[in-house]
């Protein structure tokens, strides 16, 4: 379902121009799982009882098996990196994303492609989200055969589930993880619904080729299904991949406004319907606790989040793929922040362009 108005966009909205890169499903999901973390930890003080039973809810998995040396340190007392993982789980054999007909790479029936590294600072008062894009050209570790040479990141998951993520996104950033959270395509379809849609602007009509979904220039409300067509779409759109992501931060604050308009912050039962609608979709660290979590960043508001992508010079054409390569000296300047907590002075040195609204 999509329902839509016209009047004018909100302040700030942009428009994006350049070429399209390749597609991936699933890639947008962790967007919700992001949503769901900090709307959790937004609801602390309603319910202390339930947060602490909802662990009960989600799968837990060892996210650090087999990893050893070689980590980095944690460098400040009391901040915390969580790495989001989107996936979109589906039946079928295991994916070689070096060789499409190929079923001997370790992961079956499941892609990871996005990534994203919540960044949350030694006061508790900011939360951080950067992220990664999927097809970034970067050393993987050797697993079981694959891996010991550069691709794209996103291919750790396939070659070697979280725990391979973890080290190629630990190697790349040079920034230790301390928790990791996945959440899975049905649970972004059941987050958009039980939220009873949500409702973004479209600067001018497009249609997407490969859903055949239009989306009409004005305020588009959507439901689930709308909602998963409108944050993949990349083809027909300028930028392709980056106009996609672009798509990814304005729904995430869309949907974050309609929790807070509809008091799913505030109201118990509205939450409890929200993260149980989710909660059978999500996949955290034997470590994590969601409870914990509620109670250490209650303070937190929408307003406190920043959304960044790690720096990069687009993408290339390398050994027969379409990659994005990492603009080593700007991501390397990202990443030490997070490392000393100064990510409030990286961002007034390198205002982030937020999206408000788009095609």
């Amino acid at each position: 379902m999509t329902t839509t108005s016209h009047r004018p966009p909100p302040a700030g909205g942009n428009v994006y121009t350049g070429r399209p890169v390749r597609r991936r499903r699933g890639r947008f999901v962790a967007i919700g799982l992001a949503v769901i973390l900090v709307l959790s930890l937004f609801a602390a003080g309603y319910g202390y009882h339930y947060f602490t039973t909802l662990d009960a809810k989600i799968t837990h998995t060892d996210a650090f098996a087999g990893i050893t040396g070689g980590r980095p340190p944690v460098t400040v007392s009391g901040a915390m990196n969580i790495l989001v993982m989107g996936s979109d789980s589906r039946d079928g054999a295991a994916y070689n994303p070096n060789d499409r007909s190929s079923t001997t790479a370790t992961v079956a029936g499941e892609r990871s492609d996005s990534l994203m590294v919540v960044h949350i600072p030694a006061d508790h008062k900011k939360a951080y989200v950067i992220a990664i894009p999927r097809d970034t050209y970067v050393f993987i570790p050797q697993y079981k055969g694959f891996g010991g040479h550069k691709s794209k990141i996103n291919a750790a998951f396939a070659w070697g589930g979280i725990p391979l993520t973890v080290r190629a996104v630990e190697g790349f950033t040079g920034v230790h993880i301390d928790h990791v959270a996945k959440i899975d395509f049905n649970g972004f379809k059941k987050m958009t619904d039980a939220l009873g849609g949500v409702t973004v602007y479209v600067n001018q009509t497009v249609t997407d080729p490969r859903s055949k979904r239009t989306f009409q220039k004005g305020y588009n409300k959507l439901d689930g299904n709308a909602a998963l067509d409108y944050v993949r779409q990349r083809y027909g759109l300028p930028r392709g991949d980056f106009d996609r992501v672009a798509r990814q931060q304005i729904f995430l604050r869309a949907l974050m406004q309609k929790a807070t308009d509809t008091g799913t912050l505030t109201d118990l039962g509205k939450m409890k319907k929200f993260l149980d609608a989710t909660a059978e979709s999500l996949t955290m660290d034997n470590g994590a606790n969601l409870g914990d979590m509620v109670l250490q960043f209650r303070s937190l508001r929408p307003n406190d989040l920043t959304f960044i992508t790690t720096p990069n010079l687009g993408s290339e054409n390398v050994n027969g793929q379409s990659v994005v390569l990492a603009d080593k000296a700007k991501a390397s300047a990202l990443f030490d922040a997070v490392n000393h907590d100064t990510l409030a002075t990286w961002v007034a040195q390198n205002p982030v362009k937020s999206a408000t609204a788009g095609r």
